[in-house]
């Protein structure tokens, strides 16, 4: 007597019909505001920033104009907008000032292991933080400083352009500008991510899309340039390219991931010729470093899968190591510890290992001697100091013998900030903007200072030089007075 009737599937029924287009307007409508809310606010920042380089240039020739004899006034100069054409200002420290002392002209410092042995700095900070040398708006990007001749040189994001930049140490003051189209942008952080490399009066600056450029370091004037990924048949990587050029004997080495032989590849440093190509690693996150182990000088590289040593002259290959993560993601810096051993740490359920490399001639082999959990530097790098490994495993601090992998101690909440040493501390840039100082002992953890930096996220290293910190952000960038009374 009673039929069963079929029932009308849900995605046709009358209420999905009429709620569905409402759905779809109201989640178009939400993607819409959020881009607009978030390009609103880089034009904002954008806007405030450029206001205040121009006050910055008007100062500037009103300084140059009260110093110069009657009757000479100082001309107006073209303000440093970014292109082509660099303008050129004075620092107020001479390069003959500085000649022979360079001393942080590398990403994380002259070995790129967050070290600065330069000379000491403060270990009891005042109450109120230490000492701002000035502060002002910086493009965005996750770049950190170098410096050299009394300049400290970055990387940024200005508008639809990528620009290195040159600043005045003393006073922040922005002596030159070059840049070039090019925009990475992403949903974690939009800018380039390398830190620019000085080598013999040249700057070495690498984008976030592959654009490599040699660079005056006095004026800016560009030297050469190219494109490593178009020029090595590479792709880019998920969060762009993010390791910096370095400079070996006559050689600037950089990792465009390309297949084909043509994952590492070296350029003349003078010409930009190609001088080699090696390997066909996909590329990871990690800057190349020149190292010594088992006696052969070697460019220690970490690849998306692998670590490995290659031969500086020619690029073949001495040993490799397997180091795979989560979707091939290696962002921390490995660090030597002896001659013959590396310590390596990677985020996304990985953990740490110790590495021996052993052999002779071009004859070598890679071990590990202990391998663990204990240590995930998720896209951060640890520090050594007296057999014991500094750096925060997720966000925390902790402390590891470097000889076992055993935890000696884990606490401090950073997030996943930055940690360099200096003078037995550990200076910690939390991800929050704020700095702070920390005991490097293995028999606890003990904080010792810590006050607010910089305002909003903050990914990018701390660089110090001459007694000086440099910090920055997508935000802002500041010099703080850190070396010892």
């Amino acid at each position: 007597m009673f039929e069963p009737q079929e029932s009308t599937p849900w995605y046709r029924s009358r209420v999905f019909l009429v709620a569905a287009p409402l759905l779809l307007l109201i989640l178009l409508g939400a993607g819409s505001f959020i881009a607009w809310r978030r390009s609103s606010g880089k034009e904002a920042h954008y806007a405030a920033l450029e206001q205040q380089r121009a006050e910055q240039r008007a100062q500037a020739l009103a300084e140059a104009n009260s110093q110069a004899p009657a009757g000479a006034a100082a001309q107006p100069g073209a303000p440093a907008q970014p292109g082509t054409s660099p303008v050129a200002g004075t620092s107020t420290e001479t390069a003959s000032a500085h000649a022979g002392r360079n001393y942080w002209t590398n990403f994380r410092g002259p070995n790129r292991d967050g070290r600065y042995d330069e000379m000491a700095v403060l270990t009891q900070w005042p109450a109120q933080g230490l000492s701002v040398l000035w502060k002002q708006p910086a493009g965005l990007g996750y770049a950190s400083f170098t410096i050299a001749d009394g300049r400290a040189y970055t990387i940024e994001q200005r508008r639809k352009k990528e620009v290195v930049a040159a600043y005045d140490v003393n006073t922040g003051r922005e002596l030159w500008l070059q840049g070039w189209n090019a925009e990475y942008t992403d949903s974690t952080g939009d800018g380039p991510r390398t830190t620019p490399t000085w080598d013999d009066g040249r700057l070495y600056a690498l984008g976030a899309t592959g654009e490599l450029r040699c660079l005056d370091a006095k004026t800016g004037a560009v030297t050469w340039g190219k494109n490593i990924l178009s020029d090595n048949q590479a792709s880019n990587l998920q969060w762009a390219m993010a390791a910096s050029p370095l400079i070996v004997d006559d050689k600037v080495i950089v990792i465009p991931g390309g297949s084909g032989g043509k994952s590492v590849v070296a350029y003349n440093k003078l010409t930009g010729a190609p001088v080699w190509r090696s390997q066909d690693d996909r590329a990871a996150y990690v800057s190349p470093m020149l190292v010594t182990l088992a006696g052969r000088r070697q460019i220690l590289v970490v690849t998306a899968s692998r670590v490995l040593g290659l031969a500086p002259e020619n690029g073949a290959l001495l040993w490799s190591q397997s180091w795979d993560t989560d979707m091939g993601i290696n962002v921390s810096q490995p660090i030597v510890v002896d001659k013959n051993r590396f310590f390596i740490s990677s985020g996304y359920g990985k953990g740490a290992s110790l590495v021996e490399v052993t052999g002779a001639g071009n004859s070598f082999t890679a071990r590990n001697v202990w391998e663990n959990i204990n240590m995930k530097n998720k896209f951060n790098s640890s520090v050594l100091h007296e057999g014991y490994v500094y750096g925060l495993d997720e966000g925390i601090l902790t402390c590891l013998d470097v000889n076992t992998g055993e935890r000696k101690w884990k606490g401090g909440r950073y997030g996943y900030g930055q940690v360099i040493l200096a003078s037995g501390h550990l200076i910690v840039m939390s991800d929050a903007g704020e700095l702070a100082l920390v005991k490097a002992s293995p028999a606890g953890y003990s904080e010792v200072a810590r006050f607010a930096a910089l305002q909003g996220q903050t990914w990018n290293y701390p660089a110090i030089a001459g007694g000086r910190l440099f910090v920055r952000n997508a935000n802002e960038m500041a010099a703080y007075k850190i070396a010892a009374e």
